[in-house]
């Protein structure tokens, strides 16, 4: 039986298409190896699994080389507070994940945080006791609902900088590309994984659940 600081503890990792192959990896391999349930999570529309995929690692890499991902759980199944750690995937993850349903719709600013994905971190928030993580542009997950964002210190890929600043959070350009204001820990990009993962497990411990 695992000892690790993870043990006992389960960890949602909220995915779709366009995700980023090296993070998702990461997170099978650490999180089992320090004693954690892994979950990786996403918005099914009713459907029993979805294939994802990921064409966009490497500025370098052919685009042939395609990753591809099967989802079986869907957060509208889920309840947040089950876990000791709620993370957005980086990369375009968030954006998908904030679609308002039904997806093509016109939508109305009513409805913003609406999206299924979007509430299940909106209520993640709202519990001091849950860790919530968003890398990279992960943080577009919140934009959505602001008031979950203002004042918070956060770290970002500069792509969202602008909406995170709009949106009422502080940017804190830490050079160690990671930033933890409470129970939320944001990472700068997928290049800081390992830092940021390191962030997300001293936290949980802290936290204690």
């Amino acid at each position: 039986m695992s000892t690790g600081p993870l043990r006992g503890k389960k960890v949602a990792v909220l995915v779709e298409t366009e995700y980023i192959h090296n993070e998702i990896e990461y997170y099978k391999r650490k999180v089992p190896e320090l004693g954690g349930e892994l979950h990786l999570m996403s918005d099914l529309r009713g459907r029993p699994y979805v294939d994802f995929i990921n064409d966009i690692d490497s500025p370098d890499r052919p685009i042939t080389d395609v990753h591809r991902l099967r989802v079986t759980e869907c957060v509208t199944r889920a309840n947040p507070n089950d876990f000791a750690i709620v993370l957005c995937a980086a990369n375009y993850v968030a954006v998908r994940l904030r679609e308002i349903p039904p997806m093509g719709s016109l939508g109305s600013i009513a409805e913003l945080g609406t999206a299924p994905a979007v509430r299940f971190f909106s209520q993640a928030m709202l519990n001091p006791h849950v860790v919530k993580g968003a890398l990279c542009h992960a943080l577009w997950i919140l934009t959505p609902v602001p008031h979950l964002l203002r004042g918070r210190n956060v770290i970002c890929h500069t792509v969202v900088l602008a909406d995170v600043h709009n949106a009422g959070g502080i940017y804190v350009p830490d050079p160690r590309h990671v930033v933890i204001d409470r129970d939320l820990v944001t990472g700068r990009s997928s290049a800081d994984i390992a830092a940021y993962f390191d962030a997300l497990v001293q936290t949980a411990g802290l936290i204690g659940r």
